[in-house]
C-alpha cells in the first residue's frame, strides 16, 4: 500500500510541469528523458494508486481536492502518461524544438491535472490553463498556425467561461465545489456544462477549430493536440453526467455523439490533407464516447454503456495518436500533406506503412483490434435488440452509419498513400524513436483486441468475477461479456464487407471532391465570425507590437545619445540655432532583442501564474 504522504508529494501534474520546465535547460537527450520518465511515474501512480483524495485543503476559502483518484481516473491516467512517454520520444526523434516540448509537457501536466481533479474549482483552473498551453503549442510553429491558433483561442476561451458559470451555477445549487458522485447540479449548470464542454468535445456546431487548427502546427506537435484536450474533456463530461445520473439532457447527449460520429466521418471522407482527415476523425469517434456517456446517464443499459465510453476513450488515446504519428512520419520524410499526391509508400516506408494499418484497423474497429472491443460495447448499450429500448433505434442507426463511413476513410487514406500506384519518390522509412512510438502503441491496440480482459478489468463498472467479466443489465441479474461472439463477429464482418464494396463504388467520384472547410457551408456564422475576430486580433496585435517596439527603441537611443536628443529637440523650436552635430552613423543604435515569441511570453506568464496559485494553494 503506498503511503498518501508519497502520493501527496508525487502530484502527477507537478511531476510532469517540473519535466517541463527541466527540458528548457537541461541537454537535449537529459531532457527530453526527464520528460519521458515523468509522464512514467504518472502511468505507475496510475496503476499502483489506491482510490481516495489526496492533496485535500482550502482555497481561497473553499475546500477543493486537486488529487482524486478512483477507478475512471486511473484508467484515463494510464492512457495518458504511456501516450506520453510515446510522445516524448517520437517528438525527440522527430527533431522538435526543447521549447515545443516544453510547452507541449506543460499542456500535458494541465489535461492530468483536470483528469485527476476531484472537484469542480480545480477543473475550472486546469482547464483554462489546458487552453492556454494547448494555443501555445499551435502558436509555437508560426506561419498560418497563429492565425489558427487565435481561432482555436477564441473557440477554447469561450468554452471556457461557460464551463466557468457552469460550475458557478453549481455551487449556488450544491453550495460545495466537490465531487460527490452525482455530477453538475439539474438546471441550468447543466445547460451551461453541456455546452461549455461542447465546445472542447467537438459537438457539431462548436467543432469548426479542431480541423482549422491541427492540421497547421509541426507534425509532432499533432500528435499531443490529437489526444488531450478532447480525450480529458470527454472524460469531464462524464464527471458532469456520470453513470445513472438520470438527467433531462442525458438522452440529447447520446444523440450528440451520434450526429458527431455522422458528420466527422461524412467531412473526413471529403478530405484530401491527411491530417485534416485525422481531424475530423477525432471528432467522429468522440461521438461514440460521447453517446457512450449519454446512455450511461439515461439508461437501463449504463454498465456497459458506460464502460464503452470509457474504454473507447482509453483506446481513442491509443490509436489516434499512432495515426498521426504514421501520417506526421510521411508528411516529414515526403513534405507532402495531401493524400492524392502520393502513394506506393509501402515499399520505400514499410515500418510507417505497419504502423498506419495497426491504427486503422483499430479505430475501424476490425478484431482482434482494441478498436473493436469497445466500440462494440457502445452498439450494445444502443442495440434495442439486446435491450428493448425503442428510444435508440435511430442512435443505432447512426452509429453504424459513422462506422461505415470510417472505414471509408481509412480505406481512401491508406489505398492513396500507401497501395495505390508506385512511388515517384525515394525516402527513408521513420527514424528509429519514431518506430519504437509507433510499434508501442500499435503493439498496445492489438494486445487490447487479444486480451480484451485487460481491458475490462480497467473499466470500473465491469466486475471480474473469477475470469467472468459481467455488468449489470435490465433484468436485474449480471451479463457476461462476450466480445468475439459469433454475432459479434458477423457484425463486424457485414460491415467490413460494405465498406469495402462501397469504397470500390464510389472511389473515384470521391477522388474529385475536396470540402476544406465545411464549416463555410453548414456553420457560415461561425465560420466567419471566427475568422474576422481572428483577422481583427491579429492585426492588432501587430499595430501594438510595433508601436512598443518602436518606443522602446526610441528610448533606448536617446539614453545613449542624449547630446543628440536634445540637440533634435532643440531644432524643433521656434527661433533657436543650434549647431549640426549629428554624427554621420545617426549615433549609437539599439542593440537589445525587444521581440520573443507570443507563445515564449505566455508561457513564462503561465509558469509565473501557475506558480503563484500553487503557492495560494499550498
Amino acid at each position: 500500500m503506498i503511503s498518501s504522504d508519497l502520493l501527496t508529494g508525487a502530484y502527477p501534474p507537478l511531476l510532469v510541469f517540473a519535466a517541463g520546465l527541466l527540458v528548457l535547460v537541461l541537454p537535449r537527450i537529459v531532457g527530453f528523458t526527464v520528460g519521458a520518465l515523468s509522464l512514467a511515474a504518472v502511468l505507475a501512480l496510475s496503476l499502483v494508486a489506491p482510490e481516495g483524495q489526496y492533496l485535500a485543503g482550502t482555497f481561497l476559502g473553499f475546500e477543493v481536492v486537486p488529487f482524486y483518484v478512483d477507478g475512471f481516473s486511473q484508467m484515463i491516467g494510464v492512457g495518458l502518461g504511456f501516450l506520453g512517454i510515446c510522445s516524448v520520444i517520437y517528438a525527440y526523434s522527430s527533431g522538435a524544438s526543447r521549447e515545443l516540448v516544453a510547452i507541449a509537457l506543460t499542456y500535458v501536466a494541465s489535461s492530468l491535472g483536470a483528469a485527476f481533479a476531484g472537484d469542480w474549482l480545480v477543473l475550472v483552473f486546469m482547464w483554462e490553463l489546458m487552453a492556454i498551453t494547448s494555443t501555445l503549442v499551435v502558436w509555437h510553429y508560426g506561419g498560418d498556425a497563429v492565425r489558427a491558433g487565435f481561432r482555436y483561442a477564441l473557440f477554447h476561451g469561450t468554452g471556457g467561461v461557460i464551463v466557468l458559470l457552469a460550475v458557478a451555477a453549481h455551487y449556488v445549487e450544491a453550495g460545495t465545489f466537490v465531487y460527490d458522485g452525482s455530477g453538475i447540479a439539474a438546471g441550468l449548470p447543466a445547460m451551461l456544462a453541456v455546452l461549455g464542454m461542447g465546445v472542447n468535445v467537438g459537438f457539431v456546431g462548436l467543432h469548426t477549430w479542431l480541423p482549422d487548427t491541427y492540421p497547421r502546427p509541426h507534425f509532432a506537435a499533432s500528435v499531443f493536440l490529437s489526444v488531450y484536450t478532447t480525450k480529458t474533456s470527454a472524460f469531464v463530461l462524464y464527471r458532469a453526467f456520470p453513470i445513472d445520473a438520470q438527467s433531462d439532457l442525458a438522452i440529447y447527449i447520446a444523440y450528440m455523439g451520434g450526429v458527431m460520429a455522422v458528420y466527422g466521418a461524412t467531412f473526413a471522407l471529403l478530405q484530401h490533407d491527411m491530417r485534416a482527415l485525422l481531424s475530423y476523425h477525432i471528432q467522429a469517434q468522440l461521438g461514440y464516447i460521447v453517446a457512450g456517456i449519454g446512455i450511461g446517464a439515461s439508461a437501463a443499459t449504463s454498465e456497459i454503456a458506460t464502460a464503452g465510453a470509457m474504454g473507447h476513450l482509453f483506446n481513442n488515446i491509443l490509436f489516434k495518436s499512432l495515426l498521426f504519428m504514421a501520417v506526421g512520419v510521411v508528411i516529414f520524410r515526403t513534405g507532402e500533406e495531401d493524400l492524392y499526391k502520393l502513394g506506393g509508400l509501402w515499399r520505400e516506408m514499410p515500418l510507417t506503412a505497419i504502423g498506419f494499418a495497426l491504427g486503422a484497423l483499430s479505430i475501424t474497429a476490425i478484431p482482434p483490434f482494441n478498436g473493436y472491443i469497445s466500440k462494440g460495447m457502445v452498439f450494445d448499450a444502443a442495440n434495442p435488440h439486446y435491450y428493448g429500448q425503442p428510444e435508440y433505434q435511430a442512435l443505432y442507426y447512426l452509429l453504424w452509419l459513422g462506422a461505415i463511413g470510417t472505414l471509408l476513410s481509412f480505406i481512401k487514406l491508406g489505398y492513396y498513400v500507401f497501395l495505390h500506384g508506385e512511388s515517384d519518390i525515394s525516402v527513408p522509412d521513420a527514424r528509429p524513436g519514431q518506430t519504437v512510438a509507433m510499434l508501442g502503441l500499435g503493439g498496445a491496440c492489438l494486445l487490447f483486441g487479444v486480451w480484451w480482459q485487460g481491458l475490462a478489468d480497467l473499466a470500473p463498472t465491469v466486475a471480474n468475477n473469477g475470469g467472468h467479466f459481467e455488468f449489470a443489465y435490465p433484468g436485474g441479474g449480471e451479463s457476461e461479456l462476450h466480445p468475439y461472439s459469433r454475432s459479434h463477429l458477423e457484425t463486424a464482418g457485414i460491415l467490413t464487407a460494405v465498406g469495402v464494396v462501397t469504397f470500390a463504388v464510389v472511389r473515384k467520384p470521391l477522388s474529385k471532391l475536396d470540402l476544406g472547410d465545411p464549416a463555410r457551408v453548414v456553420f457560415p456564422a461561425g465560420y466567419y465570425l471566427g475568422r474576422w475576430s481572428m483577422l481583427a486580433t491579429t492585426e492588432l496585435y501587430r499595430l501594438v507590437d510595433a508601436a512598443a517596439v518602436g518606443l522602446v527603441t526610441r528610448c533606448y537611443w536617446i539614453g545613449n545619445n542624449p547630446v543628440l536628443a536634445v540637440d533634435a529637440a532643440a531644432r524643433r523650436l521656434p527661433m533657436v540655432d543650434v549647431e549640426d552635430r549629428r554624427p554621420a552613423d545617426g549615433g549609437r543604435p539599439s542593440t537589445i532583442h525587444l521581440r520573443t515569441g507570443i507563445g515564449t511570453t505566455v508561457l513564462l506568464l503561465t509558469i509565473v501564474l501557475t506558480v503563484i496559485l500553487w503557492l495560494l494553494l499550498g
